[in-house]
């Protein structure tokens, strides 16, 4: 052995290993074998064969025997559920928030056994479960014991959902767990969670926190298995949500699975993030954060930064001090103080890396590999790098899940933007620079969900986490985060009690009539435009006489004006201020039409003057609300614990679809159209398909009142065909649907491509007259996404 000088010159590590004594005891009082978790006691599955191992990737040793629910266990955690759902929605804020804070407390009373637990089952460092896992997840549900005691005065008029059913991964387990519980609680709900099969032991002994706590049987259900046992949650249909973290390619599958279902949906899915350092950085700090956004738990993490982006003067400096850096790595026991990095997670994970590393290197990249031992047992792989990629390589479009860093260089700003956009995900990015002005500029240009500055992978329960593109949409921590698992008390009217139009009425059976020729066009960027196929059809007025003719929109039309709204980001990166001028303005020039409008909508619609007058009064008025939101509809500045504010800023979808209804055409147009441009996307819009000519008179507005060409488009046709080409178009960002049920269901479910952001009524109506159900927050919330951008302070 060294003595302790021999130690100071030599700097050499000794092992410090945490006693993992606890932890087995746990397992053995189990005899190493564990049912499910429902209605609050243990119980075995039906198939007396139907348990996996659970096995320590460091050694691969089997830890536990796991149940695997089928289908009929998976029947019997959601009716428990559903059993306990009134009773705990109605119980007191004060009383869900005393068992959130019970849970709290017993998290942190279990801490060094749930940590041990933690790194034996995923194979991840001691350090890393007892000093970030762990105290994360005490925080989370102190957190939302918080929003438990205040939600009845902050959100009166909202309910919970009922019955959720939550899916999480292996990285994080016992944090994904907090993630998705705690505030699912907090607002009501009631909980089936499916933890990952590899890593179930910690979501199994916090079922034993939750009997302590005094969680009501059937409020936390917990189910284990593999990937069937989750496909039978997300079909069941007595869930109200899924809320799933994973992979992208499981999130596209559980998205079509739940179309049309009615369920609500939450994905938090792959990332590619890319880690920018610039020029005047401080080197040696970047390095540091790099090994924690890329070497942090194997590289097993979602938001993992894989893509490193340094400017071209500093890069073979930099990358001389990250090859230095792991030259020094040291892999090994993850119970072992001492080391950087652990285990992956199972061999088939160890296997997937190594071959997309290979697969890269065939392609033509540099593989470097750090040149540490890895123990000679278990599931390890070296921390690597990858030089000399195009953007084509695996390497740098693969989201690889693994301690492997793609490498490019930079020479300006602009492309370093363009470079770290290039890609199908937006999870999160990392920008390392001494000069805030250009740290901050690069913030706002990536399209990602959660940028950090100078500092990476940084989480709390009030600040939050999610992605846009093919990284997923909803929110997790925070107000956001509540969102996701409450409703509005009323939102939709009841079934008939809106006046359904007649059917479109062919050519053939209007009545004849005077009416000389008036075909209106399309309207795409800026021009009005025929329909590319050149089909038109007749538009009747409400009694049956000809009123004029419509182009019949095609692909081609919805292409060209994807390509326009795509091409209008000038709107976007207005300000608000300016968008408001615009959209008074608008309200301006209609008033002053406001009686030809009401005219139109008596001849079309076969309503009386006085209430054509009201909706084009409210039309009016809903144009205005929509100018005084575009520069209040604002985000938030947190706190979190450590020295740092995390800004949460709503940022425009983009390119956002909208297919209206017939009911209140006019006024419905308006309530769907201004709210998205308010917030600074453009528009491809699909009138109501019975009154389309309110939108093409509307659109001659829009050319007098300074709205830019391709901000706002509009294409006639067959509502339901138009919405699906729609959906199916990758370069639109975002797609709400007023239809019938068979709509929204197709809406959905091909909206899979690129998973963008979809708003359906399921045949639903909304009470467009209601400021309450028919303008307002909602619909704001709906055009955006927020981008969270932490900034650590002092020195």
């Amino acid at each position: 052995m060294s003595n302790v000088a021999e130690i100071f010159d030599t700097m050499s590590y000794g092992p410090a290993p945490e006693g993992d004594t606890a932890a087995r005891a746990w397992l053995a009082s189990h005899s190493a074998r564990f049912g499910l978790f429902i209605n609050g006691a243990w119980v075995q599955p039906r198939d007396a064969g139907a348990f996996l191992d659970s096995r320590n990737p460091a050694t691969g040793e089997t830890l536990a025997r796991i149940a695997v629910a089928g289908a009929k266990e998976v029947d019997a955690a959601v009716a428990a559920a559903a059993a306990a759902a009134l009773g705990w929605a109605k119980r007191r804020g004060h009383e869900r928030a005393r068992v959130l804070y019970a849970l709290a407390r017993l998290v942190q009373k279990s801490s060094r056994v749930l940590a041990v637990l933690e790194s034996l089952d995923n194979g991840k460092p001691i350090r890393e479960t007892r000093d970030i896992d762990i105290p994360l997840v005490a925080r989370h549900f102190y957190h939302h014991a918080g929003w438990a005691q205040l939600l009845p005065q902050e959100a009166p008029d909202r309910v919970p959902l009922g019955v959720v059913g939550q899916v999480i991964p292996w990285n994080f387990p016992l944090l994904m767990l907090a993630w998705k519980i705690a505030p699912a609680l907090a607002c009501g709900n009631t909980v089936v969670l499916k933890p990952a099969e590899f890593t179930s032991l910690t979501a199994l002994y916090f079922a034993e926190l939750c009997q302590e706590a005094g969680v009501p049987p059937g409020v936390v259900n917990i189910i284990t298995g593999a990937g069937e046992t989750g496909q039978a949650l997300v079909d069941h249909p007595g869930v109200a949500k899924i809320a799933f973290t994973g992979s992208t390619d499981v999130g596209r599958i559980i998205r079509a699975r739940t179309a049309g279902s009615g369920k609500r949906l939450s994905l938090e899915l792959g990332g590619k993030s890319p880690f920018l350092v610039l020029e005047d950085a401080d080197l040696d700090a970047a390095v540091e954060g790099l090994v924690d956004a890329i070497w942090f738990n194997q590289g097993e993490v979602c938001c993992a930064g894989s893509r490193l982006l340094v400017e071209e003067s500093v890069a073979e400096r930099f990358l001389g001090k990250i090859k230095a850096r792991l030259a020094n790595f040291r892999l090994g026991d993850p119970l072992d103080k001492c080391i950087d990095m652990g285990a992956v997670v199972d061999p088939i994970q160890r296997t997937r890396i190594d071959q997309l590393v290979c697969q890269a290197e065939s392609e033509g990249g540099r593989v470097w590999r750090a040149p540490v031992t890895c123990p000679p047992t278990g599931c390890y792989y070296p921390p690597t790098l990858i030089t000399h990629l195009g953007t084509a390589n695996t390497a740098w479009r693969e989201e690889i899940f693994g301690p492997v860093l793609a490498v490019m260089t930079f020479r300006s700003v602009s492309e370093a933007i363009q470079l770290a956009n290039n890609t199908r995900f937006g999870l999160s990015a990392t920008i390392w620079s001494e000069n805030i002005n250009r740290a901050l500029e690069l913030a706002g240009a990536v399209k990602a969900g959660v940028v950090w500055v100078n500092c990476t992978n940084q989480f709390d329960a009030a600040c939050p986490f999610g992605g846009y593109k093919e990284s997923g949409f909803g929110r997790e921590g925070g107000l956001l985060g509540l969102d996701g698992y409450l409703k509005a008390k009323r939102e939709w009217l009841d079934e008939g009690a809106v006046r359904l139009p007649s059917p479109v009425i062919a050519a053939g059976e209007a009545r004849a009539g005077g009416l000389i020729d008036r075909t209106a066009k399309n309207y795409i960027g800026g021009k009005q435009t025929r329909p590319d196929g050149g089909d038109t059809r007749l538009v009747a007025s409400h009694d049956g006489r000809p009123a004029g003719r419509v182009g019949v929109g095609s692909r081609k039309d919805i292409r060209d004006a994807v390509e326009a709204a795509f091409n209008a980001e000038g709107w976007t990166k207005s300000t608000a201020h300016q968008r408001a001028q615009v959209l008074f303005y608008v309200a301006e020039n209609f008033s002053i039409r406001a009686r030809e409008f009401k005219q139109r909508l008596v001849e079309l619609t076969g309503a009386s003057p006085a209430a054509a007058g009201r909706e084009v009064t409210a039309s009016i008025e809903r144009l205005f609300s929509y100018a005084a939101w575009a520069d209040k509809f604002e985000g938030a500045v947190h706190r979190p614990p450590a020295r740092q504010l995390a800004l949460s800023v709503h940022e425009p979808l983009g390119v956002v679809g909208v297919v209206c209804p017939d009911p209140l055409p006019l006024l419905s147009f308006v309530s769907l159209v201004a709210p998205v441009i308010a917030m600074g996307n453009r528009c491809v819009a699909v009138p109501s398909e019975r009154y389309p000519l309110l939108a093409t008179d509307f659109y001659q507005i829009l050319e007098t009142s300074d709205v830019p060409g391709g901000v706002v488009n509009i294409v006639t046709g067959e509502s339901d065909a138009l919405a699906k080409i729609l959906a199916e178009h990758d370069q639109v960002d975002g797609l709400w649907y007023h239809g019938s049920a068979a709509g929204s269901r197709q809406v959905e479910a091909s909206s899979v491509g690129n998973l963008k952001h979809t708003w359906v009524n399921g045949g639903r109506a909304r009470d467009w007259w209601s400021t309450a159900t028919g303008e307002g927050r909602a619909f704001l919330a709906a055009a955006t996404q927020v981008k969270t951008i932490w900034l650590p302070f002092g020195d």
